[in-house]
């Protein structure tokens, strides 16, 4: 289906849950949150029946999320359920990687297609500084399993912060240039009302840009599979590719493709917008495929025209990234 502004949404991403086994500082309190109930999230066959019928409507590609999707229990079942779904094309995983390497082979034959995993520095010191807990070798060994198994492509999602990580910019490059991986810079954002944000901390993707092409020729090539919002280049000599994220210096709303829905069943036009249609709610009144996917139309035609997020998060928006899934 095409939006109001003639954009073609195709693309759902689903967050399972809003539990985290890290607390990354830019993402969640370092003592955790008070995770949701089992009742008030979606259970696994109620996923199962949203994506079918958002699949009528259009949606061809998924893309599981939390919180940390594989700390969800049943994750692999829920994934073979999705790949059942004939008009579905495409599964992709968004994680940060500890838990990966034992769940791989599983996710795999069960139907995940891609992975990214998000990873914001490659010293270990640093790695446990941002993401409070966890061990830099599991996300490591994680990634290389990613490789080994083929579900290619393989992309790193790094948030650069200044004076956080910004050194370790040529450090992410060299792993892209070295192997078959493709990395993609974000620019921060303000994901919620936590302290950690501070706007001097936002490296544009213009200054990340300037770093790289001081050491190496970058160049655009063939489109990464599944590449999104990122505008990706190839390395000169190098295996993998450098795409950048310019969320906050030059959005990319004119390209969004996608929905979100939460764990909880609120679907959602944009990340930052603060519009929900209650999915849940409706399930639980009993409402059948065809007004839940009038509902899904409905999504697709108010998609915002484009984000705010340069006025902040705002303090009527009561959710944070880990609620709406990043």
């Amino acid at each position: 289906m095409l939006d109001g502004y003639a954009r073609e949404v195709d693309y759902l991403r689903v967050s399972v849950t809003d539990r985290c086994n890290l607390r990354c500082k830019y993402c969640m309190p370092a003592e955790g949150i008070e995770s949701l109930g089992h009742t008030k999230i979606l259970a696994l066959e109620e996923i199962v029946q949203l994506v079918r019928v958002a699949a009528r409507v259009g949606i061809r590609k998924i893309r599981l999320t939390g919180g940390e999707p594989l700390v969800r229990r049943n994750i692999t079942a829920l994934v073979a359920q999705i790949a059942a779904i004939p008009q579905i094309n495409e599964i992709a995983i968004t994680t940060n990687g500890v838990l990966f390497a034992d769940m791989a082979e599983e996710l795999k034959a069960a139907g995940v297609t891609r992975v990214n995993f998000s990873l914001d520095s490659l010293d270990p010191d640093s790695f446990n500084y941002i993401t409070s807990r966890g061990k830099l070798s599991d996300v490591t060994g994680a990634i290389a399993k990613a490789l080994a198994l083929g579900m290619a492509p393989v992309k790193i999602n790094t948030v650069v912060m200044k004076g956080i990580n910004d050194h370790e910019i040529l450090d992410f490059v060299k792993l892209a240039k070295a192997m078959p991986l493709h990395v993609r810079f974000i620019e921060f954002m303000p994901v919620g009302d936590l302290p950690f944000y501070q706007t001097d901390r936002m490296v544009s993707v213009s200054e990340i840009k300037a770093i790289i092409e001081q050491q190496y020729d970058l160049y655009r090539g063939l489109a990464v599979q599944g590449n999104g919002p990122a505008r990706c280049y190839q390395i000169n000599g190098g295996l993998g590719s450098i795409g950048f994220i310019s969320a906050m210096s030059d959005h990319f709303c004119s390209e969004c493709n996608r929905l979100r829905l939460t764990a909880d069943g609120k679907l959602r036009g944009c990340l930052f917008g603060k519009q929900e249609i209650n999915l849940k709610m409706a399930l639980q009144n009993g409402a059948s495929d065809e007004k839940i996917a009038h509902l899904f139309s409905k999504a697709i035609r108010e998609k915002p025209r484009c984000h705010h997020m340069s006025e902040g998060w705002g303090a009527d928006n009561k959710r944070k990234m880990y609620q709406i899934g990043g």
